[in-house]
């Protein structure tokens, strides 16, 4: 009787403790395969944003689209579809962006990322072009406030509606975190190689850091051989480009003090010179960065792969009959799952999770207290040339007109009320002008004269060669004024201006005629005379000897 019992109550202990294993690996299964899900959601979700971020939102999308399509509805899944949209910046995808916040909502009427991001595209949407987007910008902001009112997610959404949104005023480019990273690795390591190298040990255990992985293929092209003068560049750039600006401001110093032949543009043309190594730091650099993104989605590519063998995996293993029952069998299902997580934990950390050993880089500054030193020394030496030219701009030759009533024994008469040789000179720049004819005091009234001067004084500071030369003083001579024989460069006009000298023949006389234009800041002046002599040597000495009569350096 009582071994009945006692047999009764055996077959219940053991009929309850096989209820509770089957109900324990139930659930463990059901929590494996859900883990798994969810792992393969993170991931799909982790390479959507991988490729946004190395500037592949095409790819992303696809990813995203498949992965709903296949895997159902996913309120991450939908953030990050739109968020590809929107990373196109353009009007299109906005509209499509909006279209699957609206269809994420629908079915998560409640997710903060969703709602957060639909408002930052509402706030940056333009009230012109679509009020009813930006109006709707408010009203979920409002629902934020009132589900999540202390969320980063808020936060966020709000600083979006700000002109600057806050990551704008407190973010550097991609370009000056690519510099400083590399820099900064440089500096801190005995050789570039090391540098290389370490950079390569951290993005190896952080395979989907892109700033890590970015810093890896900058130093190890950087390292290379023959690239020394490219880390130079990017290690002290700075004072590369304040030593650049302080050869232009010399070649513009020279140009506006004591050197005016020299052109302006030879300064530029040293400054351009100069910079043109920077051109191929920048395609180096736009070179590592494009590296780096294919490696992060290859990187994601393989943690998305991965996840979808091990869940393969889980599926088959729980569809497997079992052969064996009791405690052995629950033992060899618990050692199997055990196996799997181990194997899936591996296989993630090998190509998706971040491994320990990465560092977290610094934050890299908008501005350095060594870029501002410089900043400041630029703007020194900017005012030093503006100072410069300023006072140059003061500085001009200055003469005295001396209007001869008589010259070389000939009579002089004015010619200012019947003919204006500075007509297309401005009042402002002028300060004195005479304009004569000389003739012999027994000539006929109609005889020719033998010289024809006109002077003129004043600021002309932006005199040039080039004025001289192309007629822009004095009109040139026309058909009607008679036959142009020959014309040249002069080698120096009065008190060292330029001058430009012709021989031709008066039309209604026939008499031989030389004349002579010259210019320079202080001075404009023309002289006409009859020159029977072919010789350029006596035509400009006659010219020189004239203007140097009319003009006279100023008493100080």
């Amino acid at each position: 009787m009582n071994d009945n019992k006692d047999h009764a109550r055996d077959t219940a202990r053991d009929d309850v403790r096989g209820d509770l294993r089957d109900d324990v690996r139930n659930g463990t299964r059901e929590d494996v395969r859900e883990d798994v899900r969810e792992d393969m959601r993170d991931d799909v979700r982790g390479r959507v944003d991988a490729l946004v971020a190395v500037g592949r939102p095409a790819e992303a999308r696809a990813v995203a689209r498949t992965a709903l399509a296949d895997d159902g509805p996913e309120a991450g899944l939908f953030l990050a579809l739109a968020r590809a949209h929107m990373a196109e910046d353009d009007d299109d995808h906005d509209d499509a962006a909006e279209r699957v916040f609206r269809e994420g909502l629908d079915a998560f009427p409640d997710d903060i990322g969703l709602l957060a991001g639909y408002a930052e595209l509402c706030t940056h949407s333009d009230s012109m072009d679509r009020p009813g987007r930006h109006a709707r910008g408010p009203v979920l902001l409002a629902r934020l406030r009132e589900i999540a009112p202390e969320s980063a997610e808020l936060k966020r959404a709000e600083a979006a509606g700000s002109s600057v949104s806050t990551n704008a005023r407190n973010s550097a480019s991609v370009n000056r975190v690519q510099s400083f990273d590399a820099a900064r690795a440089f500096a801190e390591a005995p050789t570039p190689q090391a540098a290389a190298d370490q950079a390569a040990q951290w993005a190896a255990a952080a395979p989907r850091d892109l700033r890590l992985a970015v810093l890896a293929e900058t130093t190890a092209a950087l390292a290379a051989t023959g690239r020394s003068w490219f880390r130079l560049l990017l290690c002290r750039g700075v004072e590369y480009r304040f030593a650049t600006g302080v050869a232009v401001a010399v070649l513009i110093v020279l140009r506006i003090t004591v050197l005016p032949a020299i052109p302006y543009g030879m300064a530029a043309g040293v400054g351009l010179l100069l910079g043109l190594p920077f051109l191929g730091l920048r395609r180096l650099l736009r070179a590592a960065r494009e590296r780096a993104a294919d490696r992060i989605a290859a990187a994601v590519s393989v943690s998305v792969s991965v996840s979808v063998s091990v869940s393969v995996s889980a599926s088959a293993s729980e569809a497997a009959p079992r052969a064996e029952a009791g405690d052995g069998a629950d033992a060899d299902g618990d050692a199997e799952a055990r196996g799997d997580g181990e194997a899936r934990g591996d296989d993630e950390a090998a190509v998706g999770g971040d491994r320990p050993g990465a560092p977290e880089l610094p934050p890299v500054p908008r501005v350095t207290r060594r870029e501002y030193a410089f900043a400041g020394a630029g703007l020194a030496l900017l005012f030093a040339v503006g100072g410069t030219a300023y006072a140059a701009s003061l500085e001009y030759p200055r003469y005295d007109i001396v209007a001869h009533d008589t010259f070389r024994g000939l009579q002089g008469f004015d010619l200012r009320e019947e003919f204006d040789p500075f007509g297309a000179v401005s009042d402002g720049e002028l300060n004195d002008s005479t304009a004569r004819v000389y003739a012999a005091a027994d000539a006929a009234p109609d005889a020719a004269a033998e010289y024809l001067v006109a002077v003129t004084t004043g600021d002309f500071h932006e005199m040039r060669e080039s004025f001289v030369d192309d007629d822009r003083i004095f009109p040139a001579v026309t058909d009607q004024d008679g036959v142009v024989h020959e014309s040249w460069q002069a080698e120096t006009g009065p008190h060292g201006a330029w001058m430009r000298c012709i021989r031709y023949t008066e039309a209604g006389t026939g008499t031989p005629r030389a004349m002579c234009v010259w210019g320079d800041k202080g001075s404009i002046g023309m002289v006409l005379f009859t020159a029977a002599d072919e010789n350029h040597d006596v035509v400009e000495e006659t010219a020189r000897s004239v203007g140097t009569a009319f003009l006279r350096p100023a008493a100080d």
